[in-house]
């Protein structure tokens, strides 16, 4: 998958006309889409083109869950095609190829704990993939998601020609709100995926295995529910344990994430980069919350935000001018 070309301005158009709709008329699956079911499927593909030759699989894994509220619809009906374009425009990588999935709660007996789209390059289907979410909203009465068996399925049933090709891994982003579980469960393996294996599997192992082929990221919307899940999601990601201000900042963040990761922008370079794409108001919250990944893989700035103005530009510190570290 992954053909046709990507118009910012449709994507915008389409995000616009709904957005005061109520959520219900945007999101009217009432059960599991069986195209996003991923049970026998045996892989989601992101592959080249003569449009895009130097594809790039990126997957974007939403926690629907009662917890998240109207977090989940409000980045499809508002944010998400800022994503597109700041990638684009902010030439942070050529041929993005994005997934859209959904994550519920597997012990909890949902219908649709793990649902998943296609890698698509045009904004109407990825528009069409994300509006099939299945907004289940139940979870609660444990502490955690099934965010295992998504990541299961994101290291086993996917398939990118970045990878496979050229040895670049693809961008995975999970937003939530909850704690990881210990294990990738077996029996809900079995049950919503279709694939027999011998044993529960150590969460490590899957991050393990998943890191392989993507660069994994977990965002927490905001500081107040970071609380009760920031820590056990740094325990097994470190620093790709983004905890945001603002679920506002996800596209801004996710994008700037692949920038810096990809050598395409500095982290001294980021404000102006962000002004210069029309998120100037983002620019400090954002620095805010990729510094210390930025710092964490050697890319680190000699910038400082200030505090409490996030219009205003980052004032310097130390005897090094700006440029890349």
């Amino acid at each position: 998958m992954g053909g046709g070309a990507y118009d910012y301005e449709a994507h915008k158009e389409l995000t616009t006309s709904r957005a005061t709709l109520p959520v219900e008329e945007v999101f009217r699956r009432r059960n599991l889409d069986p195209k996003m079911n991923p049970f026998g499927v045996q892989f989601r593909e992101s592959r080249d083109s003569a449009a895009h030759p130097d594809s790039i699989g990126i997957i974007f894994a939403l926690d629907e869950t009662g917890s998240m509220g109207n977090i989940p619809p409000d980045l499809a009906q508002r944010e998400l095609p800022s994503f597109m374009q700041l990638i684009l425009d902010g030439n942070f990588v050529k041929d993005p190829q994005v997934l859209f999935g959904g994550i519920g709660d597997a012990l909890m007996g949902e219908e649709a704990p793990c649902q998943v789209g296609q890698f698509e390059s045009e904004a109407g289907l990825m528009d069409q993939w994300l509006t099939a979410l299945y907004l289940e909203r139940l979870g609660g009465g444990n502490i955690g998601e099934s965010y295992d068996l998504f990541l299961y399925w994101a290291a086993r049933h996917t398939s990118m020609d970045c990878f496979e090709k050229r040895g670049r891994k693809g961008y995975l982003f999970v937003t939530g709100d909850e704690p990881i579980f210990s294990t990738v469960s077996a029996a809900a393996v079995k049950r919503y995926i279709g694939d027999e294996i011998a044993r529960d599997i150590p969460i490590k192992e899957i991050i393990a295995e998943v890191s392989k082929t993507f660069h994994v990221f977990y965002l927490i919307p905001d500081r107040q529910r970071a609380g009760s899940c920031e820590r056990p999601w740094k325990n097994v990601l470190g620093d790709r344990v983004i905890t945001m201000e603002t679920y506002k900042d996800t596209c801004a963040v996710a994008a700037t994430l692949i920038g810096i990761t990809e050598g395409t922008v500095t982290l001294d370079e980021l404000p102006a980069k962000l002004t210069s794409l029309g998120k100037g108001d983002q620019a400090n919250s954002v620095f805010r919350a990729v510094e210390a990944y930025a710092a964490s893989i050697g890319k680190g700035g000699e910038s400082r935000p200030v505090e409490g103005d996030d219009a205003a530009p980052p004032i310097r510190r130390g005897k090094k001018g700006p440029g890349r570290v």
